[in-house]
């Protein structure tokens, strides 16, 4: 039993000042904090608009077609970086599958900048 709680006791004593160093800064934060609310800082703030009262109300769609866009080149890397990571290790055939799948995101791009998403007004 000895031997097990040797075993353990850097664990909890880790877990010990983990906990109080948390709860040090916690209570430290709300003490020290300056309370100087604003109705600007407490007020609603949504989508880089003010909040509306309706949530059916029309808003520009331009928002939905940058989320779709960063999502279509955030996944593009995703899929890129372990390629490029072991491309000595990838085939002729990985390397066309890649360049296929580069190219059609290449033609989604020039389709987005064709009709006019990246612009913004």
């Amino acid at each position: 039993m000895d031997e097990m709680l040797s075993e353990y006791l850097p664990i909890l004593i880790f877990l010990a000042i983990a906990l109080a160093l948390g709860l040090l800064l916690l209570l430290s934060a709300t003490i020290i904090a300056v309370r100087n609310p604003d109705t600007e800082k407490v007020s609603a703030y949504e989508c880089g608009f003010n909040a509306f009262d309706d949530a059916r109300m029309k808003f520009d769609v331009r928002f939905y077609l940058v989320s779709i866009l960063f999502i279509i080149f955030d996944l593009e890397i995703a899929f890129l970086f372990p390629w490029a990571v072991a491309f000595k290790d990838v085939s002729l055939l990985g390397f066309w599958s890649m360049m296929v799948f580069l190219l059609i995101l290449t033609i989604g791009f020039a389709y987005e900048w064709k009709k006019g998403a990246l612009e913004w007004e």
